[in-house]
């Protein structure tokens, strides 16, 4: 089962006021494991960049001058994604961002299946804190890296949250995506095929079968 987990940064809080994307990422799953494919773009949102935007994200107006628009980078994140179910933080806020990018270019809306671990989170842990670092709070996952918001790091950081949401790994247990260090991880799919085995009895068994076949006096399969 393939899912992708995807975040995004924005200029503001609502797309409906001019606001846009200026950074989205995804991380691969493959069964719940990351894989290790990502995709993560920075995106010229072609305005200024509110005050409050860029103490959240520290993503400044003067870095997006020279990242492509959404429409540069719109074909290679349809790709990644491939209609697959998304895991997403707040998926109303992501969603209507991306699909109002979508909609400038005249695309039509994402239509993927998605998960959205906030409401997850809040039906698991009622009246708790559900925010991405209570989260990572609640089960003990690094928040080191997350100095500001970001959408490569929050992804690498919701993949982890989701495995827990879902009822978390066994302990001890440590998955090494393909071309990591360690074990790679092998998914069914890539598993060899392997060679048809013979079970064809040998003589011996085959007279020994019908030795204790000689032996029974009234087989049912005989029996009228």
């Amino acid at each position: 089962m393939r899912e992708i987990v995807i975040d995004t940064e924005t200029t503001g809080l609502d797309p409906y006021d001019g606001h846009r994307i200026v950074e989205v990422a995804c991380v691969e799953l493959m069964h719940h494991v990351p894989t290790g494919r990502k995709f993560h773009r920075y995106v010229n949102p072609d305005r200024d960049m509110p005050a409050e935007a860029l103490a959240v994200h520290g993503i400044t107006a003067e870095f997006l001058k020279s990242q492509p628009g959404f429409e540069a980078i719109a074909d290679d994140l349809a790709a990644f994604i491939g209609g697959d179910r998304l895991v997403i933080h707040n998926a109303e806020f992501d969603l209507a961002f991306i699909n109002a990018e979508l909609a400038r270019l005249g695309r039509p809306a994402l239509a993927c299946p998605f998960v959205d671990t906030l409401a997850f989170a809040r039906r698991r842990f009622p009246g708790a804190p559900a925010s991405l670092d209570a989260l990572c709070r609640r089960f003990a996952i690094d928040l080191a890296v997350r100095e500001k918001h970001g959408a490569d790091i929050d992804c690498g950081l919701l993949a982890k949250i989701y495995v827990e949401l879902l009822g978390g790994r066994q302990p001890g247990l440590d998955f090494a995506a393909a071309g990591g260090n360690g074990m790679p991880l092998v998914l069914p799919q890539d598993r060899p095929r392997r060679e048809p085995r013979p079970h064809a009895a040998s003589l011996d068994e085959l007279a020994a079968h019908q030795a204790m076949l000689a032996l029974l006096k009234t087989p049912l399969w005989l029996a009228a």
